[in-house]
Protein backbone atom coordinates (compact mmCIF):
# COMPACT_ATOMS: atom_id res chain seq x y z
CA UNK A 1 0.00 0.00 0.00
CA UNK A 2 1.32 3.26 -0.59
CA UNK A 3 0.62 6.60 1.42
CA UNK A 4 0.89 10.30 1.80
CA UNK A 5 2.53 11.57 5.13
CA UNK A 6 3.49 15.32 5.17
CA UNK A 7 4.06 16.92 8.56
CA UNK A 8 4.42 21.08 8.61
CA UNK A 9 4.90 23.14 11.90
CA UNK A 10 2.82 26.36 12.09
CA UNK A 11 3.32 29.56 14.28
CA UNK A 12 -0.13 29.01 15.62
CA UNK A 13 -2.31 27.64 18.30
CA UNK A 14 -3.52 23.93 18.08
CA UNK A 15 -7.22 25.57 18.47
CA UNK A 16 -6.48 27.85 16.00
CA UNK A 17 -5.00 25.37 13.32
CA UNK A 18 -8.31 22.79 14.25
CA UNK A 19 -10.58 25.46 13.28
CA UNK A 20 -9.05 26.54 10.09
CA UNK A 21 -9.10 22.75 9.05
CA UNK A 22 -12.59 21.96 10.08
CA UNK A 23 -14.77 25.39 9.47
CA UNK A 24 -16.31 24.36 6.33
CA UNK A 25 -16.59 28.32 5.32
CA UNK A 26 -12.42 28.07 5.39
CA UNK A 27 -11.95 25.04 4.47
CA UNK A 28 -11.91 26.13 0.37
CA UNK A 29 -9.76 29.07 1.43
CA UNK A 30 -6.58 26.68 1.86
CA UNK A 31 -7.66 24.21 -0.68
CA UNK A 32 -7.49 26.84 -3.37
CA UNK A 33 -3.70 26.07 -4.13
CA UNK A 34 -5.21 22.88 -4.81
CA UNK A 35 -8.39 21.36 -6.56
CA UNK A 36 -10.51 24.28 -4.40
CA UNK A 37 -12.69 21.87 -2.86
CA UNK A 38 -15.66 22.81 -1.04
CA UNK A 39 -17.24 20.65 1.57
CA UNK A 40 -20.73 19.82 1.75
CA UNK A 41 -22.61 18.16 4.69
CA UNK A 42 -19.04 18.71 6.67
CA UNK A 43 -19.73 18.50 10.48
CA UNK A 44 -17.35 17.42 13.04
CA UNK A 45 -19.66 14.38 13.89
CA UNK A 46 -18.67 11.08 14.03
CA UNK A 47 -20.74 9.04 11.54
CA UNK A 48 -21.78 12.48 9.15
CA UNK A 49 -21.67 11.97 5.58
CA UNK A 50 -20.22 14.71 3.64
CA UNK A 51 -18.51 15.74 0.12
CA UNK A 52 -15.68 17.53 -1.36
CA UNK A 53 -16.68 19.26 -4.59
CA UNK A 54 -14.07 20.68 -6.73
CA UNK A 55 -14.21 21.53 -10.59
CA UNK A 56 -14.39 18.45 -12.27
CA UNK A 57 -11.39 17.61 -14.63
CA UNK A 58 -10.98 15.27 -17.24
CA UNK A 59 -11.26 11.79 -16.16
CA UNK A 60 -12.25 12.94 -12.66
CA UNK A 61 -16.06 14.45 -11.52
CA UNK A 62 -14.67 16.39 -8.99
CA UNK A 63 -16.28 15.48 -6.27
CA UNK A 64 -14.81 12.67 -3.11
CA UNK A 65 -17.79 10.94 -0.84
CA UNK A 66 -16.48 10.96 2.94
CA UNK A 67 -17.68 9.55 5.64
CA UNK A 68 -16.24 11.16 9.44
CA UNK A 69 -15.06 8.38 11.07
CA UNK A 70 -13.35 9.93 14.50
CA UNK A 71 -13.12 13.24 15.91
CA UNK A 72 -11.17 14.11 18.91
CA UNK A 73 -11.37 17.54 18.79
CA UNK A 74 -8.82 19.54 18.91
CA UNK A 75 -6.26 17.27 17.96
CA UNK A 76 -7.78 14.27 15.81
CA UNK A 77 -9.72 14.03 12.41
CA UNK A 78 -10.29 11.37 10.68
CA UNK A 79 -12.55 10.39 7.64
CA UNK A 80 -12.81 8.00 4.71
CA UNK A 81 -12.16 9.12 1.53
CA UNK A 82 -13.64 7.53 -1.87
CA UNK A 83 -13.61 9.12 -5.24
CA UNK A 84 -17.87 9.39 -6.31
CA UNK A 85 -17.02 7.66 -9.53
CA UNK A 86 -16.27 4.45 -7.61
CA UNK A 87 -12.81 3.20 -6.80
CA UNK A 88 -10.99 1.87 -3.34
CA UNK A 89 -11.94 3.88 -0.02
CA UNK A 90 -8.98 5.52 1.74
CA UNK A 91 -8.46 7.59 5.12
CA UNK A 92 -6.97 11.08 5.29
CA UNK A 93 -6.13 11.86 9.18
CA UNK A 94 -5.55 15.19 10.56
CA UNK A 95 -3.49 14.84 14.10
CA UNK A 96 -2.49 18.54 15.27
CA UNK A 97 -0.12 18.60 18.48
CA UNK A 98 1.12 21.79 20.24
CA UNK A 99 4.88 22.38 19.29
CA UNK A 100 6.97 24.31 20.52
CA UNK A 101 5.10 27.50 20.25
CA UNK A 102 3.10 26.88 17.74
CA UNK A 103 1.70 23.78 16.83
CA UNK A 104 2.70 20.61 14.79
CA UNK A 105 -0.14 19.25 11.87
CA UNK A 106 -0.05 15.70 10.04
CA UNK A 107 -1.88 15.04 7.62
CA UNK A 108 -1.86 11.17 6.31
CA UNK A 109 -3.87 9.58 3.29
CA UNK A 110 -3.58 6.32 3.64
CA UNK A 111 -5.13 2.63 1.71
CA UNK A 112 -3.93 3.95 -1.79
CA UNK A 113 -3.28 0.66 -3.82
CA UNK A 114 -1.22 -1.00 -6.78
CA UNK A 115 0.28 1.28 -9.46
CA UNK A 116 -2.72 3.29 -9.81
CA UNK A 117 -2.10 3.95 -6.08
CA UNK A 118 1.34 4.71 -6.38
CA UNK A 119 0.40 7.25 -9.08
CA UNK A 120 -2.27 8.93 -6.84
CA UNK A 121 0.16 9.67 -4.14
CA UNK A 122 2.77 10.95 -6.30
CA UNK A 123 -0.43 13.98 -7.74
CA UNK A 124 -2.20 14.27 -4.24
CA UNK A 125 0.94 14.28 -2.41
CA UNK A 126 2.39 16.96 -4.41
CA UNK A 127 -1.09 19.13 -4.22
CA UNK A 128 -1.38 18.12 -0.66
CA UNK A 129 2.02 19.55 0.41
CA UNK A 130 1.34 22.86 -1.37
CA UNK A 131 -2.14 23.27 0.36
CA UNK A 132 -0.52 22.70 3.74
CA UNK A 133 2.28 25.09 2.69
CA UNK A 134 0.48 27.98 1.44
CA UNK A 135 -2.96 27.68 1.67
CA UNK A 136 -3.34 26.62 4.84
CA UNK A 137 -0.48 29.18 6.28
CA UNK A 138 -2.08 32.06 3.95
CA UNK A 139 -5.24 31.30 6.17
CA UNK A 140 -4.21 30.90 9.65
CA UNK A 141 -2.01 33.79 9.62
CA UNK A 142 -5.47 35.84 8.20
CA UNK A 143 -7.06 34.60 11.17
CA UNK A 144 -7.50 36.43 14.42
CA UNK A 145 -7.55 34.24 17.77
CA UNK A 146 -11.55 33.84 17.30
CA UNK A 147 -10.61 32.36 14.02
CA UNK A 148 -12.47 35.11 11.80
CA UNK A 149 -10.82 36.10 8.84
CA UNK A 150 -9.27 39.91 9.87
CA UNK A 151 -11.01 42.88 8.32
CA UNK A 152 -8.14 43.37 5.68
CA UNK A 153 -8.03 40.37 4.58
CA UNK A 154 -7.67 39.32 0.93
CA UNK A 155 -9.42 35.95 1.44
CA UNK A 156 -12.83 35.96 1.12
CA UNK A 157 -15.13 32.68 2.46
CA UNK A 158 -16.50 30.73 -0.80
CA UNK A 159 -20.76 30.97 -0.91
Amino acid sequence: MSAIHIVHDYPHSPTKVWHAVTDPQLIPLWTATGAGARPQGFTTTVGSQFQFIAKPKPGWSGIVDCVVLQVEMPRLLRYSWTDHGGSDTTEVAYRIEPHGTGTRFTYDHTGFRGAGGILMTQILGHVRRKMLRVGLSAVLNDLDQDGKLHPESTLKPKT
